[in-house]
């Protein structure tokens, strides 16, 4: 950590844990980004303990609130400075990780585990929006909004969804990015190897 981080450390309060969700990023050979450099920018933002997990940009980190606020905006400027385009960053505390893992609607039925999606929103939708969803658009596919979350059970999978991020960014007014519940449970086990 540079001086200039560890000050402002010790200015903006107690390091948290907290999960960076890149969107977009080394999909089918577009946006490419190693993971490496991605964590570079990171540290050099002023977080610490930073790991990664796969290539999609999934980024698990310590910060304190001062900086981690500045992540969503700092972090897609230096990847578009650095390797040409800007992908939009969703941000999550530890505590709202643990809610998401636990809050799955679709746990509780006989969902299969390989079907479960989570896609997390910049923002928190209105709910005018949110009542503008269409819930017939993929037939056999089911989704559930629950604040800055939205929890999918894709049967036929991803690929043949008509669920797409681009359709609940576009009626909803905000930006999505899609994970597996795998992806979900993983980074919430690296988030408990922290402590």
């Amino acid at each position: 950590m540079t001086p200039l981080a560890k000050s402002r450390s010790s200015r903006s309060g107690a390091a948290g844990t907290y999960v960076a969700l890149l969107r977009g990023v080394n999909v089918a050979g577009k946006n490419k980004l190693p993971m490496r450099d991605l964590a570079a920018i990171f540290t050099e933002a002023g977080c610490t303990n930073v790991r990664t997990y796969i290539q999609s940009g999934n980024v698990v980190f310590s910060a304190d609130p001062g900086c981690a606020k500045r992540l969503p905006d700092l972090v897609p400027q230096r990847i578009a400075d650095r390797f040409g385009f800007r992908p939009p960053l969703m941000l999550r505390t530890a505590d709202e990780l643990r809610k998401v893992a636990t809050g799955n609607p679709f746990l509780k039925s006989d969902a299969d585990v390989g079907s479960l999606h989570v896609a997390f929103l910049a923002d928190l939708p209105p709910k005018r929006c949110v009542a503008a969803l269409d819930q017939r658009r993929s037939p056999g596919d089911s989704f559930k909004v629950r604040g800055r979350e939205i929890f999918l059970y894709l049967r036929s999978g991803v690929a043949g969804s008509k669920l797409t991020n681009d359709y609940f960014d576009s009626t909803l007014g905000t930006t999505s990015t899609l994970r597996n519940w795998r992806t979900v449970l993983k980074l919430l086990d690296i988030q408990r190897t922290m402590h």
